[in-house]
């Protein structure tokens, strides 16, 4: 019988599985549907630590298909069998009266991240969050807020480890990150990592569809 192991993971006999790379693609309309399936396999408390508040399905699916890529910017990690499990949402916005104090630009941007239990303790939420930064500097936007409850571990996690100031207010938090200018070390540095992303998600899209393909064939088998 026939493994398939190694197209599940061709990268692990070239750099081996010890410390597996996170690659960070942004996404687009063509994700939409596997980003609903994402957001959908939250459940309970990951869903209302992402959201803020108790959301049914059908308030996700609205979130989902209100998402504009021509104004935001959404972010994702795919795993090895193709499936979507990080995803950070980097919605810009016109400065508010109350966010001037922070900022002279005309925008900001806040970021909104989940990461699927199967995928967390792996630096998936904060490589998304690295992502969104340089993406922010290279758009001419100097401060990245994230707004979540006070208990959302994870995401104060994030926000401590990246600097950001933190106010606590009534259970939830809302932080900021003030960063630097474009460079042309940052945009390359995005650049590489789209690219390399777009390797990875060509890589595994490909391996997914022959794994469907070969699957239908008597005798071959793939292993998870």
């Amino acid at each position: 019988m026939t493994s398939l192991n190694f197209f599940r993971n061709p990268f692990r006999h070239w750099f081996g599985d010890e410390k597996p790379t996170v690659p960070v693609k942004e996404l687009r309309e063509r994700d939409r549907r596997r980003m609903l399936r994402h957001f959908l396999c939250l459940e309970g408390r990951d869903r209302l630590l992402r959201f803020g508040s108790p959301v049914t399905d059908e308030q996700v699916t609205r979130y989902v298909q209100s998402i504009d890529f021509d104004r935001d910017m959404v972010f994702g990690v795919y795993n090895r069998v193709f499936k979507l499990v990080g995803v950070g949402h980097l919605a810009f916005a016109e400065t508010s009266e109350e966010r001037k104090q922070a900022t002279e630009k005309d925008r900001v941007a806040e970021f909104g991240v989940s990461v699927l239990k199967s995928a967390r303790g792996l630096g998936v939420g904060s490589k998304l969050f690295e992502r969104a930064s340089i993406t922010c500097r290279n758009h001419d936007v100097d401060t990245l807020y994230m707004h979540c409850l006070s208990s959302n571990q994870v995401m104060m996690h994030i926000a401590k480890k990246a600097g950001m100031e933190i106010h606590r207010d009534y259970g939830e938090a809302d932080a900021y990150l003030k960063l630097g200018p474009a460079s042309p070390g940052t945009v390359l540095q995005e650049a590489m990592e789209e690219q390399l992303a777009s390797i990875d998600y060509a890589l595994k899209a490909n391996v997914r569809a022959a794994t469907k393909l070969l699957d239908k064939i008597p005798g071959v088998k793939s292993e998870d």
